[in-house]
């Protein structure tokens, strides 16, 4: 029997998908999947562990620098364009502003980033929303004006300032991380708003615009309801949540709590010497682990 037989004489062969030959005695498919997916839509954030204050011997926080370009970081930054289910997590996020279910607080206060609530034209603002004018010519060659809408320009978002507490839980013998807080960082060049000039190698002046923070234990719902793309297996996604508890994003850190009214690294270092002070202070915190083991 053929394939294109056995396949017209089981209709639900492939998990309730109906298979049907045209005039042209070729296979349609009505159906985009083998199966349903249910598993990720329906999930639900794993709580937090209690934590008690006695038990807690150590604790800093920490500002990570995720650049979205990292082969590793390449699922928080694709699809640039909503793709059926799949979003990053910027469109995400704005989305679920715009429907009420998280707050965007503002950037302009690195001492309370989750007080100041972003309206809608702020968000707008901070993503390089705007209406102007261009100059176009027309069928005659004669320059005429023409009004221009732009809106988010949410692939300018090349990376990700990401809030981290580190603290040692001596119940369970263990350094923890959690992700308190994400902030959307727009990457783009100082003359015309674009990236283009990044990516060409060009010599304009890049600009980097701190858009909204997210607090995360407030998102967590909407983060475990979609997925992150698996580039191993489609069968196997996991969503924004896990990738971001489970910390499989990398980025070197740009601030820690300080003295100095958390000033951060480049403050007081530059160029490769801000990368070995980051270094310097993953180092630290790893080593003071380690010192309270014995072998």
């Amino acid at each position: 029997m053929s394939l294109g037989i056995w396949m017209i004489s089981h209709p639900f062969a492939w998990g309730q998908q109906t298979v049907v030959p045209d005039s042209s005695n070729t296979m349609l498919d009505y159906k985009r999947e083998v199966y349903i997916k249910e598993n990720i839509p329906g999930k639900k954030p794993i709580p937090y562990a209690y934590v008690r204050e006695a038990d807690v011997l150590f604790s800093k926080t920490i500002w990570r620098m995720v650049d979205l370009r990292e082969k590793r970081n390449l699922p928080l930054y694709y699809p640039t364009q909503n793709i059926g289910s799949r979003v990053n997590l910027t469109n995400l996020l704005l989305k679920a502003v715009e429907s009420g279910e998280i707050i965007a607080y503002d950037t302009s206060d690195p001492n309370n980033e989750f007080v100041h609530p972003l309206t809608g034209e702020q968000l707008d603002v901070q993503f390089g929303a705007k209406h102007d004018t261009i100059q176009v010519s027309d069928a005659d060659g004669n320059m005429i004006a023409q009004e221009r809408v732009v809106g988010r320009q949410t692939d300018q978002v090349k990376k990700f300032l990401v809030k981290e507490k580190i603290y040692f839980d001596k119940k369970h013998s263990i350094l923890n991380r959690e992700v308190i807080g994400i902030c959307p960082i727009r990457v783009f060049s100082r003359d015309d708003g674009s990236s283009e000039s990044e990516e060409d190698g060009g010599g304009a002046e890049l600009q980097m615009v701190k858009t909204m923070w997210i607090y995360v234990p407030e998102a967590r719902s909407i983060l475990s309801r979609h997925p992150v793309f698996n580039r191993f297996n489609d069968s196997q996604e996991q969503s924004f949540d896990d990738f971001l508890m489970q910390h499989r994003y990398d980025g070197h850190i740009y601030q820690i709590s300080n003295v100095y009214n958390n000033r951060t690294i480049e403050e007081y270092a530059s160029g490769i010497d801000a990368l070995y002070e980051a270094q310097r202070i993953e180092n630290e915190i790893f080593e003071w682990e380690q010192d309270l083991w014995e072998y």
